[in-house]
């Protein structure tokens, strides 16, 4: 299961919500459960209701959410991020804009004083003390992570958020070691990623989430992608999770069912694993991009919002035996 935000925390805390709705899913037979972005500082959050782990009090919470995911036979996952620019905005119940600061909003940060949105507050661009406490913000994280028990950590690089602001030429106009040539904008995310893997067991996987391509011209490209893959996997990644979009508010996105695969496809080539994400709605959708060699995994989101049972299901149809939860073993057909 891909990350997908539940914007129903309070100050970080993990609750019966988060709890149910991943319990659900590990029951419906998904094989591993990524757990929402969550934020190594408060500042990092996307919205008020974001997950947090910036404090050893959340740990207890999200103890709770791991070992019940695993009672039920999934691995639990959990996705560590900073939203960077994209910060402080309203639930997206409420609108999802960008909060005021005299609203329950905050000062957020950046690369560069540029705006997600027109209209927007600019963020505060970040000082190499700013970056050091990023940096430390996301090994501390990991490290409470482990403890809550999580197998498997995914660093956020994608959609727009903070370490995906300095890849992309659109968002990072730095004329210091973190901008201009790729190797500079490349810098951040290299020292997180060697960050958390000094703190995260090499028997433990450690998954980076990117955005393949920012759809618009001039911005972070497919070709910097498969550059980037081969520096991820020396600084300790082990799988690329390839996304796109979520840099540009206008980019015109050609979305459609598996379009996002190719992208995995041209990771997987360079030589690390390669996970596969994007409209992947139907059992042998899936079952073809693996059996294919097009990735090495398949992570599904909106389709498992949707639908808690579709791994139970997509079994069925792939005639490929699977355990039922014994409370559910009636409804077996």
């Amino acid at each position: 299961m891909s990350p997908m935000c539940q914007y129903s925390a309070r100050d970080g805390f993990a609750n019966d919500w988060h709890l149910v709705h991943y319990g659900t899913r590990a029951a419906g037979g998904t094989g591993l459960i990524i757990v929402e972005a969550t934020a190594v500082w408060p500042e990092g959050r996307i919205t008020p209701g974001d997950m947090g782990l910036w404090s050893d009090d959340h740990i207890p919470g999200l103890r709770r959410v791991a070992d019940f995911i695993q009672q039920l036979g999934s691995v639990a996952g959990i996705q560590l991020g900073h939203a960077g620019r994209k910060a402080s905005c309203a639930l997206p119940g409420e609108g999802g804009k960008q909060l005021d600061l005299k609203n329950g909003g905050w000062e957020t940060v950046a690369p560069s004083a540029i705006p997600f949105s027109p209209g927007e507050r600019p963020p505060v661009v970040a000082d190499n003390v700013c970056l050091e406490r990023i940096i430390n913000g996301f090994r501390e994280a990991a490290t409470r992570a482990l403890k809550a028990g999580f197998r498997v950590a995914e660093i956020h690089s994608a959609h727009g958020y903070l370490l995906h602001e300095f890849l992309s030429p659109l968002s990072n106009i730095r004329t210091d070691e973190y901008g201009g040539s790729f190797e500079n904008r490349t810098r951040l995310l290299l020292q997180v990623t060697e960050a958390v893997r000094s703190v995260w067991p090499e028997e433990l996987p450690l998954l980076v989430r990117i955005s393949s391509t920012d759809w618009t011209e001039g911005g972070w490209s497919p070709d910097e992608s498969a550059r980037l893959a081969p520096l991820l996997q020396q600084a300790g990644a082990d799988l690329i999770d390839c996304s796109s979009g979520g840099s540009v508010h206008s980019a015109k996105i050609p979305a459609g069912p598996g379009y996002q695969v190719p992208f995995a496809e041209m990771i997987k080539k360079t030589g690390i694993l390669a996970g596969a994400v994007g409209m992947i709605t139907e059992a042998q959708q899936a079952e073809e991009i693996v059996s294919e060699d097009r990735a090495d995994l398949v992570l599904i989101g909106r389709e498992l919002l949707r639908n808690p049972y579709f791994p139970l299901q997509a079994a069925g149809e792939l005639n490929t035996r699977t355990e039922w939860p014994v409370q559910y073993i009636r409804a077996k057909q």
